[in-house]
């Protein structure tokens, strides 16, 4: 077996499921879990409909490529919403099986391995960036996302000898856990830093149509691009999904767009890959695409529980106020991640994730790896996912709040 594969670490599930192994949570409350991103609310039910329609191209191959009509309700939806002036869907769109497997896939094909390979990840972070960059024989570069800094990658922070191994940037906007959303000026920093030191960027943007100021959706790097008037998108590359913006998890629907000649090998690999989407899934993105609708009915639902929530939990929990997607990110009473999760479970039955299980402690070693002295920046706070229905949602809020006070 490749040996990169023991350099992988614990899933952040696995770890919490160790962790409340031989809790016994009090039998007359019912589970509430805050701890998977996976969307409770309905999903776009004219997309269903869409792919029972065309059930019957199960009987079909699907090109790598995709339908054409995929690719180009894709390029419409991203120039409306991000304000471009145009993305080719011939050269620049790839449809792919939803953000991580496309993430995972275009690392293997992107990293060149006869030379340095740092991959820079944002840290606390999504593990599928480090463990794709472990099996693509990279090395990640963690960048603390701490209240300093908004709880985004400072990148400043990097120095310039440090820049000049580094093949991959991944950021994440807005972000998982932190919720914070990268303004258009750190984009287009980064994109001049890319330029000065011949490294790609992959934006993953699967929350980006979850945002709670319906004035203000957060911007994205071919926006940025756009802005430096790179309509190329040289050296950028997005990811995106239906899986949050319409409540389509299991449709594993997402696409990969920017720079042209990125998409043209990354095409190719998946070609020997084997990872086309089937028709009636890629009939069923055509519709979800081109309705945005539910997708502003989505983001009411999400409104709601957000201000419901901050409102029983602001008096006794520290967070940063909530952007974008459905995370809350608050530190814990007494900092103890680990232990906070697991009392909580104990006396209230409900599941939340440590936040220490989605970070890795980061040290200048003096080689230019920024870091914070062996901290994790994950430790010391919880991540809430507020996915379920309203109702179900609040009721773990009161639970949570009872739980600190009485702890207090």
């Amino acid at each position: 077996m490749n040996p990169d594969l023991d350099a992988l670490k614990p899933y952040p599930f696995e770890r919490l499921a160790a962790l409340k192994a031989d809790v016994t949570p009090p039998a007359g409350l019912p589970h509430i879990p805050l701890t998977i991103g996976e969307p409770q609310h309905p999903p776009f039910a004219a997309a269903l409909e869409t792919l029972v329609a065309h059930r019957h191209e199960m009987a079909r191959y699907p090109a790598t490529a995709g339908l054409a009509e995929l690719r180009g309700a894709i390029a419409g939806w991203a120039t409306r919403r991000f304000g471009l002036a145009g993305l080719d869907p011939e050269t620049q769109v790839l449809p792919v099986n939803g953000t991580r497997e496309a993430i995972f896939a275009f690392v293997q094909a992107a990293l060149d391995r006869t030379r340095p390979a740092r991959v820079v990840v944002p840290n606390p972070f999504y593990q599928i960036y480090e463990g794709a960059t472990l099996l693509a024989g990279g090395e990640p570069l963690y960048l603390d996302c701490r209240a300093d800094h908004g709880f985004r990658p400072n990148l400043d922070a990097v120095p310039a000898e440090t820049w000049r191994d580094v093949q991959l940037v991944f950021l994440c906007s807005p972000g998982n856990p932190t919720g914070a959303v990268t303004p258009l000026a750190e984009f287009e920093k980064l994109i001049e830093l890319a330029d000065e030191h011949d490294f790609l960027i992959a934006s993953d943007e699967c929350y980006s149509e979850l945002y709670l100021d319906e004035a203000a959706p957060p911007p994205g790097l071919l926006e940025a691009c756009a802005r430096l008037g790179r309509h190329d998108y040289r050296r950028c590359l997005v990811f995106h999904s239906l899986s949050k913006r319409s409540n389509l998890p299991g449709l594993r629907s997402g696409f990969v767009a920017g720079d042209a000649s990125l998409i043209a090998p990354f095409r190719r690999y998946r070609t020997y890959h084997g990872c086309a989407m089937s028709l009636p899934l890629q009939r069923a993105s055509i519709t979800a695409w081109n309705d945005e609708a539910h997708v502003r009915t989505n983001r009411d639902a999400y409104r709601e529980k957000f201000a419901a929530v901050t409102e029983i939990l602001a008096p006794v929990l520290d967070f940063p106020e909530p952007e974008a997607s459905f995370y809350l990110w608050p530190a814990v009473p007494g900092g103890d991640d680990e232990a906070f999760t697991r009392a909580l479970y104990a006396e209230e039955h409900v599941s939340v994730l440590p936040g220490s299980y989605m970070g890795r402690p980061a040290t200048d070693d003096g080689m230019g790896r920024p870091g914070h002295d062996g901290v994790n920046p994950g430790s010391g706070r919880v991540r809430l996912a507020l996915v379920a229905e309203r109702e179900a949602t609040v009721e773990a809020a009161r639970r949570i709040r009872r739980f600190i006070e009485r702890s207090a």
